[in-house]
């Protein structure tokens, strides 16, 4: 197999899964991604804060 074949292999292989999931996932919320991602910035912004004082 040469690197082109494999290639349109594999671009034909994820059409066809676009199709039939349309492309995204149900369970992936971006509200709930983004506010959970926020919230861990915020923990680590906390730490780093506490962690950094003058003594």
């Amino acid at each position: 197999m040469s690197l082109a074949s494999t290639a349109h292999t594999l671009v034909v292989l994820a059409s066809e899964g676009a199709e039939q999931h349309g492309g995204n996932h149900d369970s992936l919320n971006p509200y709930m991604t983004g506010g959970a991602a926020f919230g861990i910035l915020l923990l680590l912004l906390w730490v780093t804060t506490r962690l950094n004082r003058d003594r």
